[in-house]
């Protein structure tokens, strides 16, 4: 995993809850909303380090892993993978990441 990048394991994560549940991630206690729930709230997070830069990363707050105990997902493939991607957030290095500044303005 590369901490000064999180933006591909990101990537990967909302690209594999976009796909239709299995059998086995329903067994595991996925539901289609709560599928497209987490999605989007990782894709947000995403989309926020691509406009504002990696240094964002600071700012979010991901409770993902906390969402699917309350609903009561086990272990398996895309909890694992939702887990990776809350541990990368909160571990990005945002002091040696790239930043995008705002334009400054000059009165």
């Amino acid at each position: 995993m590369d901490l000064t990048n999180p933006l591909p394991l990101l990537d990967e994560a909302v690209a594999a809850l976009k796909t239709p549940l299995t059998e086995e991630d329903r067994n595991q206690g996925w539901t289609d909303d709560l599928r497209r729930e987490i999605q989007e709230e990782i894709s947000r997070n995403r989309s926020a380090l691509r406009r504002h830069g990696l240094a964002t990363a600071r700012y979010l707050r991901p409770r993902l892993e906390e969402w699917l105990d309350r609903e009561g997902v086990g272990p398996g493939r895309l909890r694992g993978l939702v887990s990776e991607a809350q541990r990368c957030l909160e571990t990005v290095d945002s002091d040696s990441a790239p930043t995008t500044e705002s334009p400054r303005r000059h009165d």
